[in-house]
């Protein structure tokens, strides 16, 4: 299925804290937008791989989200090879996306960083013809380069290369953000173990994503924005797309 977006995570929430809001608004301007984990969160403290792909799969219900993959790569341990670039070269000849959204560049988790580059490296991949890959009926991909990839923000307070104004949607991005009820502040998710504390499960932690989506939005007249950076420079031909 083509998609206009590809959002990519290396953890199952990655995308709902980081870039929802964003996808949230290009999906109400009749854009579509597919997502894909590449791992199923498993080390995390709170719930287990299973909960949190029912959570996922919840999560990409409400965003209306055209599909979600899930590449079973090894949370912590997923490695720069051959066959984890080939499997996400495959989902976006499979999906062919215009833009890729992706983890950060650099971030608290070690995870975010070394994903970044994975999957940046998948996107340029995909596009040489010497590199097959293969659907699931056995039939070649043709090649697929995105034209663009965009790093999203994360943990880390980043300075962004561009801000996505998403104050119509931060109420929504956190009704999303909320579906992964293991992971966050849900305080009637009685079984899901809330004596297990992590840094993103506190009351707190909502507090800051607003407060955070409020400090990017500032400096562009935004009341809620969500960042972005870029490794290749972007280019325009028309001054005023820009605000």
């Amino acid at each position: 299925m083509k998609v206009d977006i590809l959002a990519i995570g290396v953890h199952p929430d990655d995308v709902e804290l980081s870039c929802s809001g964003t996808l949230l608004r290009h999906i109400d301007q009749g854009k579509s937008a597919g997502l894909l984990d590449l791992t199923r969160g498993e080390l995390g403290t709170r719930g287990t791989a299973e909960i949190r792909d029912q959570e996922a799969a919840e999560a990409a219900r409400l965003m209306g989200a055209a599909f979600r993959k899930n590449l079973g790569m090894a949370d912590g341990f997923f490695e720069y090879s051959p066959e984890n670039i080939k499997s996400i070269i495959a989902v976006i000849r499979d999906c062919q996306p215009e833009i890729v959204l992706c983890n950060a560049l650099d971030d608290r988790h070690p995870d975010h960083g070394k994903a970044a580059k994975l999957v940046a490296d998948a996107c340029f991949y995909s596009g040489l013809v010497k590199i097959p890959t293969y659907t699931e009926n056995g039939e070649a991909h043709e090649r697929w380069r995105p034209k663009a990839v965009y790093h999203y923000i994360q943990d880390y307070n980043l300075t962004p290369d561009f801000v996505v104004d998403i104050t119509e949607y931060m109420d929504r991005k956190l009704e999303l953000v909320r579906a992964f009820r293991s992971q966050f502040f849900v305080p009637e998710a009685k079984e899901y173990e809330q004596e297990l504390s992590s840094p993103i499960s506190g009351k707190s932690f909502m507090d800051y994503l607003r407060a955070k989506a409020a400090t990017y939005g500032r400096p562009a007249g935004f009341d809620f924005a969500e960042g972005f950076n870029v490794a290749r420079t972007p280019g325009l031909q028309d001054l005023f797309l820009l605000h």
